[in-house]
């Protein structure tokens, strides 16, 4: 079976966003790299990255989720947000877990569609984190 994860890339503030992933999931990253790390012979490929810019950053979830990340300085890009045509969807085993990632990730952000109980049966809102990623943050009411 394949497994499908999520990498994200910013234009600079990678390190920031993954500290608030990092606490949200109450998680440790699995690794970190910085620019400077990569080899001098590859430097020519990310022209605009300064040493300290995520290269890569990996952050478990869950023992099939791995939420990755980069730094991919854009210096021609005006808007933050990256993640106009898509979401991150995130099925809790609980309300109250539900309530504690979509409080803290909507925290600063942009809160889409409150959280609350669904017609097709779903406790579920729609938020945007105040690095630009939109997540839409679920839990199933009949695993009451």
């Amino acid at each position: 079976m394949a497994i499908v994860n999520t990498y994200l890339y910013f234009n600079g503030d990678c390190e920031k966003a993954f500290e608030l992933y990092k606490s949200v999931f109450k998680k440790e990253f699995k690794y970190i790299g910085r620019y400077k790390d990569v080899p001098e012979v590859a430097r020519h490929n990310f022209p605009n990255c300064e040493d300290e810019h995520i290269m890569h950053i990996g952050l478990p979830i869950s023992d099939e989720t791995i939420l990755m990340g980069a730094d991919i300085i854009d210096v021609s890009r005006k808007e933050k947000n990256t993640s106009k045509f898509f979401s991150l969807y995130v099925n809790t085993q609980s309300k109250e877990e539900a309530d504690r990632l979509f409080n803290s990730l909507s925290k600063e952000g942009e809160i889409k569609l409150p959280i609350s109980d669904q017609f097709w049966g779903s406790y579920y809102g729609i938020c945007r984190d105040k690095f630009g990623i939109n997540w839409k943050i679920s839990f199933t009411l009949d695993n009451n």
